[in-house]
């Protein structure tokens, strides 16, 4: 079952727009991973910043204003302040960048050490006198501060390993994701060209080489091989379209042998009455001679009408083998040569009539370089009629001009009488016998011409002149060469 262009088309565009699909969404699977790594890899540094600044921040509280205080500066009170709120700053900042319980959770336990350690911190403000001698030894004492910031410590630790854990994650998800770039890039391409090479598989053969077989049937077609059918092959259009033209050709071909059967029944018909006139005439001649015989006693009488009746059936006999070898096919087998050599042949063979007729043969224009494609034996025998015609035409003492000159690339060859002219106007294909002055003639000289070089590509023209008649041979460029 063919299917139709459309669906043919339907398919490849569904299919480019399938690979345009998965081309998007690789793409934008892609950037929104990358976005939301990114994205992840920023909060877990700022996270890192913010518990940082709160231990850096908490370190400078104690030692700075423990000192402060120790030297009872009055501005130790602000100092300690100002390092209180920069730390609840930070942690809010760590709290409102958190993402999850565990996080969350990690700060708390960060800050519930920061509060014990204040609440430490604290004291130092509290006793309104100075601070006793003791108290500032302990202050002074390393071990002091440790003990003070070791539960903060282990908070802060835990929270640190927690970002680590969580960035050395993303980073092996990112190494994964990267790992997979070489084979997910050139999935798209790989795909690409495999939707390439199968619609130009497909296409090529539901399309072109059906036009293309289709282009090259017609064109026998168009030669008249009415009998090659198109094979039906590519899309339901092209199949549709073979049918139509191989059923062109068929009706093609019935109506061909219809217009040949009607064409020789006409051909038939036209002959039937040249033929019964030629041969009757003849048929009468020779009985009216034969009804002679019973009455005539003198011998030479019997001589004159037995030369009759021979010289009768004789031009009879010409005019039969004139017609068959007219309707014989011409298949001329051509080679260049030069034309005016043509006419110096046919010429030396008429010369017994031209001494008969006491007419001579001049050239008009007279290319001697100019050649064509011809068969000569035919060629010989169209022009001999041709030019005996004009020999018969012309009065005695007369002459026959021929000429043979190249114009515009055509070659043209003329024959000239000084007869009377034409008692008719010959046509191609015309076996109707026209008037005539010959008494041997057998009326198949000009039809023979014109068949003779319609086989050769070339055309014949008839001038009336005053005197005489013109006959004009035409050898298109196009057909000097073939």
């Amino acid at each position: 079952m063919n299917r139709p262009l459309k669906h043919l088309l339907f398919r490849y565009e569904l299919a480019f727009l399938l690979l345009l699909v998965v081309t998007g969404s690789l793409g934008g699977l892609w950037a929104h991973y990358w976005q939301q790594s990114s994205a992840e890899s920023v909060r877990l540094g700022q996270l890192r910043d913010a518990a940082q600044q709160i231990r850096t921040d908490l370190f400078r509280q104690i030692k700075e204003v423990s000192w402060a205080r120790l030297r009872e500066d009055p501005d130790a009170i602000h100092l300690y302040s100002k390092f209180s709120r920069k730390i609840d700053n930070n942690f809010s900042r760590l709290r409102k960048i958190s993402a999850d319980e565990k996080e969350e959770k990690a700060i708390d336990q960060i800050s519930e050490a920061y509060r014990v350690i204040k609440k430490d911190m604290n004291k130092i403000f509290t006793d309104p006198y100075l601070i006793s001698r003791v108290v500032r030894l302990r202050m002074l004492d390393p071990a002091y501060e440790r003990n003070m910031v070791s539960h903060f410590e282990e908070a802060w630790n835990h929270f640190e390993d927690l970002l680590n854990t969580k960035q050395k994650a993303l980073d092996e998800k990112m190494e994964y994701w990267t790992g997979l770039a070489p084979i997910l890039i050139p999935v798209p391409l790989l795909l690409a060209g495999i939707l390439f090479l199968f619609s130009r598989s497909s296409i090529q053969r539901e399309v072109v080489r059906p036009v293309e077989t289709v282009k090259q049937g017609a064109a026998l077609i168009s030669k008249g091989k009415f009998n090659h059918q198109i094979p039906p092959e590519g899309v339901a259009e092209m199949v549709d379209l073979a049918g139509t033209i191989n059923d062109m050709a068929s009706e093609l071909a019935r109506s061909r042998d219809a217009l040949i059967e009607s064409e020789k029944q006409a051909a038939l018909g036209a002959l039937v009455p040249v033929v019964a006139h030629n041969i009757r005439n003849p048929l009468a001649s020779i009985r009216a001679s034969a009804q002679l015989l019973d009455h005539v006693e003198d011998a030479e009488d019997k001589q004159e009408i037995k030369s009759a009746i021979l010289e009768t059936v004789d031009r009879l006999g010409r005019w039969v083998s004139a017609l068959v070898s007219y309707l014989h096919p011409l298949k001329p087998h051509k080679k260049i040569m030069r034309l005016t050599t043509i006419l110096e042949t046919v010429a030396d063979l008429l010369e017994p009539r031209l001494q008969e007729k006491q007419v001579r043969i001049e050239h008009g224009k007279w290319d001697e370089q100019l050649s064509a494609a011809v068969d000569p034996d035919l060629m010989e025998q169209a022009l001999y009629g041709l030019i005996s015609n004009a020999i018969d035409a012309s009065p005695p003492l007369g002459r026959v001009l021929l000429s043979i000159y190249e114009e515009k690339g055509n070659v043209f060859l003329t024959i000239e009488d000084e007869g009377v002219g034409m008692p008719f106007e010959p046509k191609a294909n015309d076996l109707s016998p026209g008037k005539t002055t010959k008494r041997f003639g057998t009326g198949l000289g000009i039809p023979v011409a014109f068949k003779v070089c319609n086989s050769h590509g070339w055309k014949i023209a008839y001038e009336k002149r005053s005197p005489g008649t013109r006959v004009v041979i035409t050898v298109p460029k196009e057909a000097r060469e073939t």
